[in-house]
């Protein structure tokens, strides 16, 4: 096994962790389609206009907030945005990081492309380590997230939103 071959594991993981979460955001498709009383189609053009999960995430807890949303329905919406809501931060944090390994041992770490405004000076650029525990988070949230997308369908059906 080569030094290459760790570090390979890893972005394989964090492809299976972007297919996991695009898989299921896109899954929200439904439920916009369904809460604003429209076809899959515009719901379609309306989720690829909004350009952020968060801000799809906000439309479709907004929808499901409305005095007209039942209530069994609104709370199980509530549910399943906060449910991917929680896997966003880690899922950033991949997205948006840079990696470093050591050619001889493999060891990865990411650094983060942020820039923290401190009070006297800024921080950029903060390494961190992908150790036993990061593998396992990463490996959490793609289950995690395939039990999310799997209750995002159950909803789907149950409320008969447009599929």
């Amino acid at each position: 096994m080569t030094a290459q071959a760790p570090f390979d594991g890893l972005l394989l993981r964090i492809g299976r962790l972007n297919y996991a979460w695009t898989n299921t955001e896109s899954l929200l498709i439904h439920v916009i389609a369904g809460l604003a009383g429209t076809g899959k189609n515009p719901a379609v053009i309306i989720f690829l206009t909004l350009n952020t999960t968060r801000a799809r995430i906000d439309l479709v807890e907004r929808l499901a907030k409305m005095e007209a949303t039942p209530a069994a329905q609104r709370r199980r919406v509530l549910d399943l945005t906060g449910r991917i809501v929680k896997h966003s931060a880690l899922r950033n944090h991949y997205n948006h990081s840079l990696y470093a390994f050591d050619p001889a041992d493999g060891a990865a770490r990411t650094i983060t492309m942020r820039i923290a405004d401190r009070k006297d000076d800024i921080r950029v650029g903060r390494p961190r380590a992908i150790d036993a525990g990061a593998l396992a988070d990463i490996d959490a949230a793609i289950a995690s997230l395939s039990a999310l997308n799997r209750d995002f369908w159950q909803a789907i059906h149950e409320f008969r939103f447009p599929v």
